[in-house]
This record gives structure tokens, sequence and C-alpha cells, in this order.
């Protein structure tokens, strides 16, 4: 993010708070579906960012161009499927911002659809912007889905291990958060894309875009 404009640094930020957000929200509302009702009694239950930024993972964010959200606290013992939903909990944050990032897409069709666009500067500033939020919420998705603690799609891998090896499962767990620290550090020193998340991000939008007409 150092490389960025004051504004497109601020629009980043906008963005990206939002999503995490809504990110957080998502894990809290599938929590409580699922009889686990430690994310209302927390607070989390609510699209408002305050309750659910970090503040060292914003600084980071802001900082290093990468950073996290306050996690949601679940309690097992009140679910009634407890790996099972463990797992559907998990996987709804990245859920919800690939929902998000489709709605942004939708939503740029029904701008070109409805609107007049009497001002092409005007409408390309509106449609760069709704790209970038909908690039970084696949980004995101993406990201969480990696099967590397702490996020979300290590849980799909944590929940198998514990059936075999309880050890097992607590070693991959404590150590993976610094495999993951690895990773980023060698992508940002070396400037190679360890991790093509970029190049999948770019290909998943240009997807959704071209099925809703956005694209020729």
């Amino acid at each position: 993010m150092l490389n960025l404009s004051l504004l497109e640094l601020l629009q980043s930020i906008l963005i990206i708070v939002v999503s995490l957000t809504i990110h957080e929200f998502a894990h809290a509302l599938v929590a409580i579906s699922l009889g686990d009702t430690t994310p209302l009694e927390d607070g989390r239950l609510t699209l408002n960012p305050l309750k659910h930024i970090d503040l060292v993972g914003f600084i980071m964010l802001v900082v290093a161009g990468f950073g996290w959200a306050k996690p949601v606290r679940i309690d097992a013992a009140r679910l009634k499927k407890p790996r099972r939903d463990e797992i559907l909990i998990s996987i709804a944050g990245p859920f919800s911002n690939g929902l998000f990032a489709l709605f942004l897409a939708v939503a740029l069709k029904i701008i070109m659809v409805v609107f007049v666009i009497r001002s092409p500067a005007r409408f390309n500033s509106i449609a760069n912007f709704i790209t970038q939020a909908a690039m970084i919420n696949i980004a995101l998705a993406l990201f969480n889905l990696l099967p590397i603690p702490p996020l979300d799609g290590s849980h799909l891998i944590s929940t198998f291990l514990a059936k075999v090896n309880t050890t097992l499962a607590g070693t991959y767990f404590r150590y993976g958060s610094f495999a993951l620290l690895a990773l980023i550090i060698v992508e940002r020193v070396t400037r190679i894309d360890i991790l093509p998340i970029g190049r999948v991000t770019r290909a998943i939008v240009i997807w959704m875009y071209q099925g809703l007409g956005v694209l020729a």
C-alpha cells in the first residue's frame, strides 16, 4: 500500500474495513444460527466495524499491506455437531466475501444499464472503485481459504487431524501461523508470487464481469 496515492490508500482502507466487517459478521451469524450464542453475547452480531477491527491488525494493514480482524469467539460445546459446525462457521467468512464481490459486480451492471452515463470520467471512477472492492473481496476469500492456521481454511484440515491425532492437530495449528508469516515475508522480499492469489483473483473477477456482460 506504500506506493498508493493518499486517495487510493483511503479507498483501499475503507474497502478492507467493510470487507473484514462483513467477513466477521458472517462468522458470528452462522455460529448463532447453529446454536452458539457466544458471538451475540460478545456483541459481534453487528456490522459496526469498531466491534470487529483489531488495532494491531489494522495498523499492519496500513503499514505492511496485510492485516487481520478480531476473531469471532465461539464455544464448540454449544454447537450441535461441533466438528461439522466449526467448518461451516469457518467457511462462512470467505463465502460472504465472495457473495459481496458478486453483489458488487451486479451493482456495476445495474449502474451501466439503468443510469445514463453523461460523464464517462465519473463513471470510470465509480467502476474502478467497485472493481477494486470486488478484487479485494475475492482475494480475501481466497486467502482465508488457504489451509494454513490461523486462516479459515485450516479448520478443514485441523478438524480431520483431530480425529486422527490430537497432538498432530495441535502442532499443526500452533506452528501454522509461523509458516504463514514466513510465506508473506518471503513474497514481500523476493517479490515472487508463491501464492498466486492475485492472478486467480483477477481471473475470477473477469469471469464474473463477462458472465454479467460488464465486459465484452
